[in-house]
């Protein structure tokens, strides 16, 4: 009997790709829309999803909304951008050490089920998951595609979970708006920190926070243990 879902974010906690990322989100905005870019520090949008990033810089630039045909636009450049990249330089866009394995783990355990809630596009996410050979299969998942902040994708998976809801739920991420997230939320979280630097989530008010998923019995306790962010 499935007794936890636990939901992912992607990037950071997931995988690792040293900015490179937000880097061709950047590109591709201007390489489409002939403006610069104002900033890859994602704490500066009013919600840290493709769509409300996207559409606060469109606002910015041009004083409307961004419509689909900027989106379709935005995307595919990006997307290439992304493969190019990492058909360039593929050892350098990888797992979070034993992220795939634990996945796989969970996926293969009867008491756990599987999401994925991020604030990237679909397209570029699924992309992104490929490469470091994650199946999503058997996942609940949602993206930022049509939803302004992060608690709508998030209660997008829930959506999708056919009734009831486990009796417990985690999420797993990797960053301050993913503690500020489920502590509005009131949902239980795990931090994900591959640089070492777990008191960032720590003082945040995270109540469990691991370097990476090498030692699945403590992330497994994690799960059992966290708590909603102080």
């Amino acid at each position: 009997m499935v007794h936890t879902l636990v939901i992912f974010d992607i990037d950071g906690t997931l995988l690792h790709s040293n900015r490179v990322d937000s880097e061709c989100f950047a590109e591709a905005y201007a390489a489409c829309f002939g403006r610069e870019f104002p900033t890859i520090d994602w704490h500066q949008y009013p919600h840290v999803t493709d769509t409300t990033i996207f559409d606060t810089v469109i606002r910015q630039h041009f004083n409307r909304p961004a419509n689909p045909d900027d989106i379709q636009r935005q995307q595919d450049y990006f997307v290439q951008l992304l493969q190019d990249r990492r058909a360039a330089a593929p050892h350098d866009f990888r797992e979070v050490p034993a992220a795939r394995r634990t996945v796989l783990d969970l996926l293969n355990h009867p008491g756990y089920q599987v999401g994925i809630a991020t604030g990237g596009w679909r397209r570029p996410a699924m992309l992104k998951l490929r490469h470091v050979d994650i199946p999503t299969e058997a996942m609940f998942m949602n993206f930022a595609d049509g939803c302004i902040t992060r608690e709508a994708i998030i209660e997008g998976v829930f959506a999708q979970y056919p009734d009831p809801l486990p009796p417990r739920i985690v999420y797993v991420g990797d960053a301050l708006w993913d503690v500020k997230t489920t502590r509005r939320m009131q949902l239980n979280f795990v931090g994900i920190r591959l640089r070492g630097d777990v008191e960032t989530l720590q003082t945040a008010g995270a109540s469990h926070v691991l370097q990476d998923y090498r030692d699945f019995a403590a992330f497994e306790r994690a799960l059992a243990e966290a708590t909603p962010p102080r």
